[in-house]
């Protein structure tokens, strides 16, 4: 056990890879803490040409995700192309690249929630002002309003709650992609979202988000409180991991007046420094445990 070597490829070094190296330790795994941004493909015939610095032209064991810095259209494509590599030369990639690109782009969510018949809250997405308005203006006739979101956001940067077509930015502002979801009302003076984290399969913890303001991110100020969910929203938050094809995933989950469950948004890199604060469970040793699984079945996604 002790001579497994999992690289975590992130930017950083605080809160969440501290709590990895404990739990990866615990289960006998040597960590390497890479930037995706340091890695290098070269035209050596060892390992595909793939150089990971600390390493010593070896292959890592396994490899967990933790982030992927934001870049140029180009830089992305490179670290996600290597990301495809490494799976190529058969290292189980946690979370693949595919699993990030699927997630990172929520109109792709959303397409796949749909084609899954995951309940989801309703979105449409399109690049011109025009179609956009068309859109906004039938559900505002219908009593409904919209939430504008950044089609790569994160953290609750970005949104817009848009009331009016007057309100709707122009394209430059949206990069030219308008990804409407429709706004879910609150059913008291709080506005309430639930984080579940899946791993493996299986919804291991949960937490409802609470907020005085309709942006319910913990980014953002909200409150996050512990939680125990009932049967129905942990089926919903693992099948849209499913749809994904995540092998782990922070899945965000509201629930409507009518007291249906639908889910908002799936995140194939989630953060869960605020989830573990107010839960039990070992998460960082749930995603040791599963790359270790995988290590050794090499059960991967691709």
């Amino acid at each position: 056990m002790s001579e497994i070597r999992i690289v975590v490829f992130t930017d950083a070094r605080g809160w969440h890879e501290k709590h990895l190296e404990s739990a990866f330790l615990g289960v006998g795994a040597n960590l390497h803490f890479v930037s995706l941004s340091q890695c290098r493909f070269t035209d050596h015939t060892d390992f595909g040409g793939l150089t990971i610095p600390g390493l010593k032209n070896a292959l890592p064991q396994g490899v967990f995700v933790r982030s992927i810095s934001a870049g140029t259209f180009e830089q992305v494509t490179l670290r996600l192309g290597f990301l495809h590599a490494l799976a190529a030369m058969s290292v189980p990639v946690m979370n693949s690249a595919s699993v990030i690109e699927r997630t990172v782009d929520k109109s792709m969510t959303s397409h796949l929630l749909q084609k899954e018949q995951v309940a989801t809250v309703p979105s449409w997405t399109c690049e011109s002002r025009e179609s956009a308005t068309q859109q906004l203006e039938m559900l505002l006739s219908e009593g409904k309003k919209v939430v504008l979101k950044p089609l790569f956001g994160s953290r609750g940067r970005g949104l817009r709650l848009i009331e009016s077509t007057d309100h709707l930015p122009g394209p430059e502002e949206v990069n030219h992609v308008y990804y409407l979801q429709e706004y879910i009302p609150s059913k008291d003076r709080y506005w309430r979202d639930w984080r579940v984290m899946v791993v493996d399969g299986k919804a291991i913890c949960a937490m409802e988000r609470r907020s005085d303001q309709w942006i319910t991110n913990r980014a953002q100020g909200a409150q996050c409180l512990p939680t125990k969910l009932d049967f129905e929203p942990q089926q919903l938050a693992e099948r849209a991991a499913d749809a994904v094809g995540a092998d782990y995933a922070g899945v965000d989950l509201i629930c409507t007046k009518e007291g249906k469950w639908l889910v908002l948004e799936v995140n194939g890199v989630p953060a869960w420094q605020g989830l573990q604060a107010v839960s039990e469970v070992n998460i960082a040793g749930q995603f040791a445990d599963k790359m270790v699984k995988m290590t050794f079945l090499g059960n991967f996604s691709t």
